[in-house]
């Protein structure tokens, strides 16, 4: 599992420094495109990084085109960061397409009972894991 995981991190720093970006700049387009549209301190809360670095990580993404700053709808003193999704689609879709390919084809090797199980340990997994936050708390 941790070889996984691993595999999975150093692959995403790959396609992050391919389209000129760092680690913490790939995890924000993860959170935006998992959460939607969110404001600055939400990315500082998912990730536990302080509002100063969410700000020059959110001017990377948006000098690059894969987010834009918008007024919040609910309180307009606020911005609300969203996801570029035609930039995601032309700039990062293809870096992952290869690896999309290979993760469909060990799926398609498992039965349907197999991938009820494989879905099933990756919700607990998702659900049980410890937020940044308290992981930060701690120290």
């Amino acid at each position: 599992m941790i070889h996984l995981i691993a595999s999975v991190v150093l692959f995403n720093h790959a396609v992050s420094a391919k389209v000129g970006l760092g680690a913490s700049d790939s995890q924000f387009m993860t959170l935006l495109q998992t959460y939607g549209p969110l404001t600055p301190r939400e990315l500082a809360e998912h990730t536990g990084l302080t509002s100063g670095t969410v700000t020059g990580v959110i001017d990377r993404l948006e000098a690059h085109g894969f987010v834009t700053r918008r007024p919040d709808p609910g309180d307009r003193r606020k911005v609300v960061v969203t996801p570029s999704m035609e930039a995601i689609q032309e700039k990062l879709v293809p870096l992952y397409a290869e690896q999309a390919e290979r993760m469909h084809a060990v799926l398609a090797s498992r039965s349907n009972d197999e991938l009820r199980t494989i879905s099933a340990f990756l919700a607990d997994a998702v659900g049980n894991s410890q937020p940044v936050k308290d992981v930060l708390a701690d120290s």
